[in-house]
């Protein structure tokens, strides 16, 4: 009986192996063209669907000028609810199709991206461009995580998605509500795969800028809460990321936010706090333009002084 129980596990354990092995030869692979799906290894067989650039695809077979299938397919993959990805088995022609295995494969795919994404910009642009491009970053980092390009790569994507998905969630009444909780945010799974895959670099400081943006007031009301806890936010956001590429960014934010309090807490009637902002925004202000002189921010930032010591208020319809 001991005996047989032993067999038992050693059998088990070597399917385990041979589980392990098989998954680690599972050859991957993606399109940067528009590939069409057919039944068998004839284009003039039926055809099946057309597989967009960037679809995840599962080698099973390679013959002359074919590659035999699993693709990964599915609707749109940006705003709102996404469709449950659907697997079709076919054929297609062995034009374009780049291997998690090709040499070079992350800058041939990254470039097929950058390519969608300029056409996503155009006004006559290629249709779906815009997912293309995200789907072909997402492939990039997915199959060559080690390489140089991978967490651009991933962030690239996950910026689309936002970017695409902020348009929808903007457009809706919920967007002016004062309190960030009740309306729809954008989608953040992908932002924080970034932080969670690259932590450390400019990358994720840049995804954790994003996510910001889910805590944001649809609308200040004239009221001093939303402005002030948000130029905290900002103000931490700094401190927190010193070496991120968005931190002239966020300290322009914050002093923009403390410039506006200006006039709101004197219509609160806090004089006191009012000459507290304007001392704040103004730190700040200058902080952007010593630190970032080169940058749009640091225009901004000079054009924001230029307000604050003229006594233009930066917020609500307040003129002289």
């Amino acid at each position: 009986m001991k005996r047989n129980l032993v067999i038992a596990l050693f059998v088990l354990s070597n399917l385990g192996l041979l589980s392990a092995q098989a998954s680690a030869e599972v050859l991957r692979a993606t399109v940067i063209r528009m590939a069409t799906l057919y039944v068998s290894p004839d284009s003039n067989s039926a055809k099946m669907r057309q597989v967009e650039r960037g679809r995840e695809l599962v080698i099973m077979e390679t013959i002359p000028n074919w590659v035999h299938v699993e693709a990964t397919l599915g609707l749109r993959a940006t705003a709102g609810e996404e469709q449950e990805p659907q697997v079709v088995t076919g054929w297609i022609l062995d034009k374009g199709v780049v291997r998690d295995t090709l040499p070079d494969g992350d800058r041939i795919i990254f470039g097929e991206a950058i390519d969608s994404e300029d056409q996503a910009s155009r006004r006559n642009g290629r249709r779906g461009a815009a997912d293309d491009a995200l789907r072909l970053y997402y492939r990039a980092a997915e199959y060559f995580p080690k390489s140089p390009l991978a967490a651009e790569s991933m962030y690239r994507s996950a910026d689309i998605r936002w970017q695409v998905e902020r348009v929808d969630v903007m457009s809706r009444p919920s967007a002016k509500e004062q309190e960030a909780f009740l309306r729809q945010g954008m989608n953040e799974q992908y932002m924080k795969e970034v932080i969670k895959k690259f932590p450390g670099t400019k990358w994720a400081d840049l995804a954790v800028f994003h996510l910001i943006e889910n805590k944001l007031c649809g609308d200040w009301l004239g009221a001093s809460k939303c402005p002030v806890k948000e130029a905290e936010t900002y103000e931490n956001y700094a401190k927190d990321h010193p070496q991120s590429p968005a931190v002239a960014e966020a300290l322009y934010d914050a002093a923009y936010r403390w410039s506006a309090l200006i006039e709101i807490y004197k219509t609160e009637e806090q004089a006191k706090k009012a000459d507290e902002s304007k001392s704040r925004a103004l730190a700040l202000a200058h902080r952007v333009s010593e630190q970032s002189p080169q940058s749009d921010w640091s225009a901004r930032a000079q054009r924001l002084l230029y307000l604050i010591n003229q006594g233009v208020p930066t917020y609500g319809n307040a003129q002289e």
